[in-house]
C-alpha cells in the first residue's frame, strides 16, 4: 500500500511540474518580443477575393453591433486601435482610421482576418458569423478610414 501512495505521489509531481514548466515563459525571451507573433501569410487566393457584399445602412448597423460586442474591446469603438482590452495586453494595434493603415490589405485579406483571426486574435469569426456579416465588417472597418478622411465641417 505505501508504494502505490508513493508512486502516485511521484507521478502527480511529475505532473504538475510538467505543467508548471509549459506555462512559465522563457526567461532569455523579452516579453515585447513574445507579443509580436509572426504573422500567418494570407494566400494570393484569399486575398485576391472581392466583397460581394454591397454596402448598405442596414448590413454596416449590423456589422457594427457585432463589431462593438466582439471587435471595440481591442481595437476601439471607432477603429483606433486603443481598446480597453488592447490597452491591458499591451497590444499595438493599427489605426484604422488612418487610410494608409488599411491601404495594404485587400478586402479579401481583412476578411480572412476577420474570419480566422490573426496573433493573439485567436477564433475570428469564422465559425459563429454568416459570412454575408463578415463581408459587413469589411465595409465597417474601411469606412473608419472614410470618416477620417472627412473634412471638417464649419
Amino acid at each position: 500500500m505505501r508504494r502505490i501512495v508513493l508512486f502516485l505521489s511521484a507521478v502527480l509531481l511529475g505532473g504538475l511540474g510538467a505543467a508548471l514548466a509549459q506555462q512559465q515563459e522563457p526567461k532569455d525571451k523579452p516579453k515585447d518580443a513574445q507579443a509580436a507573433e509572426p504573422a500567418t501569410p494570407i494566400s494570393s487566393d484569399d486575398a485576391s477575393k472581392r466583397n460581394p457584399v454591397k454596402p448598405t445602412s442596414e448590413g454596416l448597423a449590423e456589422a457594427r453591433k457585432l463589431y462593438g460586442f466582439h471587435c471595440a474591446m481591442c481595437h476601439g469603438k471607432d477603429g483606433d486601435g486603443k481598446g480597453d482590452l488592447a490597452g491591458d495586453m499591451k497590444l499595438n494595434l493599427s489605426d484604422w482610421r488612418d487610410p494608409n493603415a488599411l491601404a495594404k490589405y485587400t478586402d479579401g485579406a481583412l476578411f480572412y482576418i476577420i474570419t480566422n483571426g490573426r496573433g493573439k486574435m485567436v477564433g475570428g469569426e469564422g465559425d459563429r458569423t454568416k459570412e454575408e456579416i463578415r463581408w459587413n465588417l469589411v465595409h465597417l472597418v474601411r469606412s473608419f478610414a472614410k470618416k477620417a478622411e472627412e473634412p471638417a465641417k464649419p
